[in-house]
């Protein structure tokens, strides 16, 4: 099973080791990251722009030194942090002095207490809460992930930044590029939301569309890193995505310190590629392992369309690998037919005895609606998946709704207007109260 888990890998690794454009040492300043560390196999290897194991294969991931810290000293420097990611550097893999370099900084969006949507879905008062990524610079969680892989970028000498993107990845690292005065060029699947084209497009970068969807744009990527035409180039979702993923634990880290350094009992988390569902957990039991929260059960559940649902349809069925989809639906920020950690998002559900569960398109517009009609959160449809999901979750039986339970959406709906597209004018009357009346208006 392992093996058919990184058959994916292999190719792209060689490529990603050979095209390296700098030399891999310790001696790079990251904070407190140590080394890379395969997922798999344990393997570890010095920092550098690499992402897959040289053994086996498996994905690399960031490997940390917190033996020096005090819990309650480090508690402290948090909270008297910038309103921003960068009040966790001592938990990231970034230089010391982050915080004074040009970047987007991302972060601290708010937890909102969702008692009228609690309402709406049968949860006990005060036990709801929506954690708005929308508020970031681009209006997506995405600014957390390129906030993060810039810092990686500037240490490894990359001139160029780039990505595959659904859209989100695109204005993210356009706006980030732009403030820190990198040159941009980002892939996008052809056929995107308007709204999201333009926002990656305003920064000035270069936006380039690719037919198809976006494993061929993932592919097209990959084959970029291994070819002199990418020397120079650091992909924040391929040869930087150790680093780049790291900006995901800030959610998890966010939300239990505006619980009052509390673990919530549920989370309702989008599935894409995984990574920000594997990274929220791993994030959560650095906070166990430090002190910083006590330690208690938690359950974390996975969200996806039905038109691209390859996890919730493996996890339904009880298996360990996760067969890759062709895409169709109208939340395409989560349209990854392939999702990289879809394994490990099989993983954490069943250990933390969650679930990975689907909705069709228009129970995505209904969400939408029900969030904004309750909460004035205006999500975009990814956030409409976790609502919907969230939703289902309870009706089944699944999540409990006497709990705390933090639900996600990670993006601004103005970005994805075509979905309630049909939303418009109450009335159109005449300038007079006599009109005002006829309509039905004055109650």
């Amino acid at each position: 099973m392992r093996k058919m888990r990184r058959k994916g890998l292999a190719s792209m690794a060689a490529q990603t080791v050979e095209s390296t454009t700098t030399t891999s040492n310790n001696s790079v300043d990251l904070g407190p990251a140590a080394a890379l560390s395969c997922r798999e196999c344990g393997h570890r290897v010095p920092l550098g722009p690499v992402f897959a194991c040289e053994e086996c294969f498996g994905p690399l991931e960031i490997a940390y030194d917190f033996s020096s810290y005090d819990t309650e000293e480090l508690r402290k420097r948090i909270e008297a942090g910038p309103a921003n990611i960068w009040r966790y550097a001592p938990l990231l893999p970034v230089p010391a002095d982050v915080a004074t370099k040009p970047n987007i900084n991302p972060g601290w969006t708010k937890l909102v207490q969702a008692d009228n949507l609690a309402r709406e879905l049968g949860v006990d008062a005060g036990k709801l809460f929506v954690k708005d990524d929308s508020g970031n610079p681009t209006h997506s969680f995405k600014d957390r992930v390129v906030a993060q892989a810039i810092e990686a970028a500037r240490v490894f000498g990359f001139t160029t930044l780039s990505c595959s993107s659904t859209g989100n990845l695109a204005g993210a690292v356009g706006a980030a590029a732009a403030r820190a005065g990198f040159r941009s060029c980002v892939f996008i699947p052809h056929d995107l939301e308007q709204g999201k084209v333009v926002m990656a497009a305003v920064y000035g970068g270069e936006l380039v569309g690719i037919e198809g969807n976006y494993d061929d744009v993932n592919r097209f990527c990959s084959e970029l890193i291994g070819d002199p035409a990418g020397e120079g180039w650091g992909f924040v979702n391929v040869n930087l995505r150790p680093y780049y993923a790291e900006g995901s634990k800030t959610l998890a880290y966010e939300i239990c310190e505006q619980l009052g350094w509390r673990l919530p009992d549920q989370l309702v988390v989008p599935i894409a590629s995984g990574s920000q569902l594997t990274k929220i957990d791993k994030g959560l039991q650095e906070l166990i392992k430090l002190g910083l929260v006590e330690d208690k059960p938690y359950k974390i559940f996975g969200a996806q369309a039905e038109g691209c649902s390859p996890v919730s349809v493996a996890y339904k069925a009880g298996q360990d690998v996760v067969r890759p989809q062709k895409p169709n639906t109208i939340a395409k920020s989560l349209a990854i037919g392939n999702p990289a950690d879809g394994p490990y998002v099989l993983d954490i559900a069943r250990r933390t005895g969650g679930a990975v569960e689907d909705v069709n398109d228009e129970q995505v517009v209904d969400a939408i609606r029900l969030l904004a009609r309750t909460e004035g959160i205006f999500a975009e449809t990814a956030g409409g998946v976790t609502v919907g999901v969230a939703k289902k979750l309870i009706e089944n039986g699944l999540l409990d709704p006497t709990l705390t339970t933090v639900v996600l959406n990670t993006g601004d709906g103005l970005k994805t207007l075509d979905a309630v597209a049909d939303t418009g004018l109450t009335a159109t009357i005449r300038p007079s109260l006599e009109s005002f009346r006829d309509a039905g208006l004055a109650s």
